[in-house]
């Protein structure tokens, strides 16, 4: 056997001594001995050498009462005692016989049956035992038979007792019945018995060396440990080993369970287990060289029980467990930070402690470890605690008082920390506790300083930014939590405090720029101070400060253009131009974000200059904007924008029109002169430098065409524009496409017939302008433009011919004659005039013929409406009106088309109603007669 391992923890502690032989008045010349005791509810049994049984009450377990003692007879030692609650008996095992007595031992023990040599009792545990009914089982082994008796509790206190044979085992030395399964503990070995079947199962044998078995049913009722030597085999009830076995330290002669623990007894000792994982615990020091010692719990194996009795043979000790609190703390006291964190895993694991102790232990950890100077593992208990709050380390970030001072809750935990206060006070207290701990060291003395800090000694460098970042952690993960606003203020406020220290400016602008709860007053001198101008940019711009913002923003572009600042880009050089650009980018950007939201007009139009100094897309992007609520003053913006940024108004402009609907004749004549002005200007510089490449030619020409094309797209669909201020712009010009569009939008059609035949030469053009003119004097004029062009030019008979050949059918062949010139070769128009007269005349003849038919159908409809009128109608003195359904008689009557009759007085009463008297309307409802079909 080897050395005992040293006890971890006090996992019992006494609560009082009890001299029984004392306690009941027995004289010294007769002392007791104590050979068997049970703990059943609040009263404790035992049993003696001599025959006597002691009741003593376990109310106040701190001073246990003595109640009685009953004798049961000198010749009968007490061996066991079994409390059965459940038939209000107590089940004695006195030198073989089995006795019963009362709870309370209040009337003489009477015999169970006949039953003599009794070797072992076991009384029924597990599902199939309820303890809310009035009857019990209990196992009796008796010579070679195992036997089964049933208890019942009758009316009058009265026990009906049912006894049958379940198997048949000799030798038997201990018994465990947990649910249906009996198992039997031999010398030869263990054995598993059904207690309604009877058939049997060996479960493993013992060496001929081994000691005396012992069967134990363990809490949970599946479960029972079997003895072999010094190991605690775990087994379930069918026998299959479940589980890690429990090694002891000694062959134990008596077994006990107090839930999480298992109590033992051995070379007169008791040694204390911890039951999931077999480690040991404690030893009680109680025992003494050949005293036997005996513990016992209660009935229910210890679950729910806090009680526990080591009983010699003249003295009992009474013991309770420790709390799992009071363990843990006591792990704290003494810096034993992982026996307490094991503890806690423990305790957790077998739901003894709550889980607000559990937060509440991890917190007190965690303040233990940051004054230990071990930030990382503090912070970790910080951060698996439910109920601590952020503001507890306001203290160690800013010293009292501030403006969070009242939200720190006083909570001082067991005890075990100093007071917070600020970091770096921490970590020189902790410094000084650490050259202490070596002085010490070297004078032989040990201390609780952590080895590594005493073998390499840390900076107050490394330990203040290694407090900070694990501070910022914890202090990130509490923005994920519920919290209050004052709270969040203090948490995004020192967040931006400690980024600060360590000068993270990343995460200085991501917690700026981002939804955030930072407290401006508090950081604005700071971050202006250290020169954290971008920070402090993002964090007005968060809380809505966007004066402040821009005004910064401001700044900083003009900085980066001026060189004053090392751009964002650069990586300690002087950089080039291009990135210096790109901060003034930067810069742009931001203003921009604040500007599109903004409904400030003063705001917008006071930063939109240099903003449109170093990217106009964004400045038109501020101006376009549809995220502001209202939208700004057009008059104010276009008065705005620098008569120098020709495409921000004419972007701007185009803005307001298309996408805003702006119906404002003032803005669609601007728009209209700024785009003509452009190509005006875009004409004019490609015609002054002709010396450029291909390339450059057709790029010019690019934009020219699009630029024109943008004109006339507009040009054409709006009508609001002053066409006249158009053309005093581009009188001079070449845009003869753009002043057709404005001549047609005054009305003047010769002009603009002029420009596209004559100036443009767009002969389909033209003959589709005539289209849309719709007279025929339009196409006559286009004829006389192409046969006299004037100043000039020659006639453009082929352009006459196309347009005669695809109008000329339409047209009066006398002005087309009188507008040929003499000049015309007449084989050109001959074949064209030719089709035309002919067309004329097939026209005149069609006609003719068309107002023949439509006299003739006009007659015969006259015809038949006065035929209609005409027709003869018979009423009888049976017929009656078809709307109010009286006789007719001799009355007038009407007659409709749908044959329908009603009297005069009902026609006149439907004056002005289409509706005949059927109902039907002669205005929606069609009346068709066959006899009306013109037929002549």
């Amino acid at each position: 056997m080897g050395s005992q391992p040293p006890a971890s923890r006090a996992a019992l502690e006494p609560l009082a001594t009890l001299d029984p032989a004392a306690l009941a008045g027995v004289p010294t010349s007769s002392p007791l001995t104590v050979r068997a005791a049970a703990v059943s509810a609040d009263l404790l049994y035992l049993g003696t050498g001599g025959g006597k049984l002691l009741l003593f009450s376990l109310l106040d377990p701190s001073a246990p009462e003595f109640l009685r003692l009953l004798p049961i007879g000198a010749t009968l030692p007490v061996s066991a005692i079994l409390p059965l609650p459940s038939v209000a008996r107590l089940l004695v095992l006195a030198d073989g016989l089995l006795l019963l007595a009362d709870p309370l031992l209040s009337r003489p023990v009477r015999r169970l049956g006949s039953l003599r040599n009794v070797a072992a009792v076991a009384a029924r545990r597990g599902d199939s035992a309820d303890p809310a009914s009035a009857s019990c089982s209990i196992a009796v082994s008796v010579g070679k038979k195992l036997l089964r008796v049933d208890l019942t509790l009758q009316d009058g206190d009265e026990l009906d007792v049912q006894t049958r044979e379940i198997a048949i085992v000799e030798g038997v030395k201990a018994l465990a019945w947990v649910d249906d399964s009996v198992f039997v503990a031999t010398a030869t070995g263990y054995s598993l018995f059904s207690s309604t079947t009877g058939q049997g199962v060996d479960i493993f044998t013992l060496p001929e060396s081994s000691g005396h078995p012992r069967v134990k049913p363990l809490s949970g009722g599946d479960e029972v440990m079997l003895l072999v030597d010094n190991v605690g085999v775990v087994v379930d009830t069918f026998g299959q080993p479940v589980g890690s076995s429990l090694v002891f330290n000694t062959t134990p002669d008596c077994i006990a369970e107090v839930y999480p623990y298992v109590i033992v007894t051995g070379n007169s000792k008791v040694d204390v287990y911890r039951r999931r994982n077999g480690a040991y615990l404690q030893t009680i020091p109680v025992a003494r060289t050949g005293q036997g010692v005996l513990i016992v719990a209660s009935d229910d194996d210890g679950i729910g029980t806090e009680l526990v009795v080591i009983a010699t043979a003249y003295k009992v000790f009474c013991y309770c467990k420790v709390s799992a609190v009071e363990q843990i703390k006591a792990s704290l006291r003494r810096k034993n930070y992982k026996e307490a964190i094991s503890l806690l895993e423990e305790f957790e694991s077998d739901g003894e402690i709550s889980e607000d102790m559990i937060s509440f232990v991890h917190a007190q950890l965690g303040f233990l470890l940051l004054f230990d100077l071990r930030f990382e593992d503090a912070v970790n208990h910080f951060l698996l605690s439910e109920t601590m709050q952020p503001s507890e380390i306001f203290p160690f970030i800013m010293p009292d008082p501030n403006r969070w001072s009242d939200l720190v809750p006083r909570k001082r935990y067991w005890g075990l920390h100093p007071p917070p206060k600020p970091l770096e006070e921490v970590i020189d207290d902790g410094l000084i506790t650490i050259q202490q701990a070596l002085f010490l060291k070297k004078a032989g003395v040990d201390t609780v300083v952590d080895e590594d800090f005493l073998s390499n000694p840390p900076s107050r460098a490394d330990l203040l930014e290694l407090a900070i970042r694990n501070i910022i952690r914890y202090l990130c993960a509490s923005r994920m939590k519920d919290l209050s606003s004052p709270e969040m203020e203090g948490v995004d406020t020192f967040l931006m405090y400690l980024y600060r220290a360590l000068d993270l400016v990343d995460d200085m602008e991501k917690l700026a720029s981002s939804q955030n709860s930072c407290v401006v007053d508090e950081l604005e001198s700071l971050l202006d101070d250290s020169g954290h101008l971008r920070t402090l940019a993002f964090l007005y711009g968060s809380k809505g400060m966007c004066s402040k913002a821009l005004s910064i923003w401001r700044i900083l572009a003009r900085n980066y253009s001026a060189g004053l600042w090392k751009d964002l880009s650069e990586n300690g050089s002087s950089g080039t131009s291009v990135d210096k650009r790109s901060g003034e980018e930067i810069a742009a950007i931001e203003a921009a974000n604040i500007l599109k939201t903004s409904s400030d007009e003063d705001l917008v139009l006071e930063h939109l200059g240099w903003v449109a100094d170093i990217d106009q897309e964004l400045a038109i992007a501020i101006l376009t904007s549809e995220m502001r609520e209202s939208q700004l003053s057009p008059e104010k913006v276009v008065a705005a924008i620098d008569a120098e940024k020709v495409v921000i108004h004419q972007r701007y402009l185009q803005w307001l029109i298309e996408d805003q609907g702006c119906d404002d004749p003032h803005y669609h004549t601007s728009y209209a002169l700024s785009l003509a002005k452009s190509v005006i200007e875009a004409v004019h510089m490609e015609s002054k430098y002709r010396g450029k490449d291909n390339r450059e030619i057709d790029s010019d020409a690019q934009k020219i065409y699009l630029l024109r094309e943008k004109l006339q797209l507009f040009l054409q669909a709006s009508d609001l524009y002053d066409p006249e201020d158009i053309l005093d712009v581009i009188a001079e010009s070449e845009l003869w496409l753009e002043k057709a569009i404005l001549y047609r939008k005054m009305g003047q059609e010769n002009i603009v017939l002029q420009i596209l035949a004559l100036k443009l030469e767009d002969s389909e053009a033209a003959e589709q302008y005539c289209a849309e003119i719709g007279r025929d004097d339009a196409y006559i004029q286009l004829l006389g433009l192409y046969l006299d062009p004037q100043n000039g030019k020659e006639p453009m008979f082929t352009a006459a011919v196309r347009l005669l050949h695809n109008h000329g059918e339409s047209l009066d062949p006398m002005q087309v004659l009188e507008r040929l010139s003499a000049d015309m070769p007449l084989q050109l128009a001959s074949d064209t005039i030719l089709r035309m007269l002919r067309a004329r005349v097939h026209h005149h003849r069609q006609g003719q013929i068309v107002h023949n038919l439509s006299r003739a159908t006009n007659l015969d409809a006259r015809l038949t409406r006065l035929e209609e009128r005409s027709r003869h109608v018979q009423l009888t003195d049976e017929s009656i009106c078809d709307s109010c359904r009286a006789r007719l008689g001799t009355k007038l009557f009407v007659m409709y088309p749908d044959d329908s009759v009603v009297c005069y007085r009902c026609y006149r009463n439907q004056q002005g109603d289409s509706s005949s008297g059927r109902g039907r309307s002669s205005r929606k409802d069609v009346i068709f007669k066959q006899s009306w079909l013109v037929s002549r």
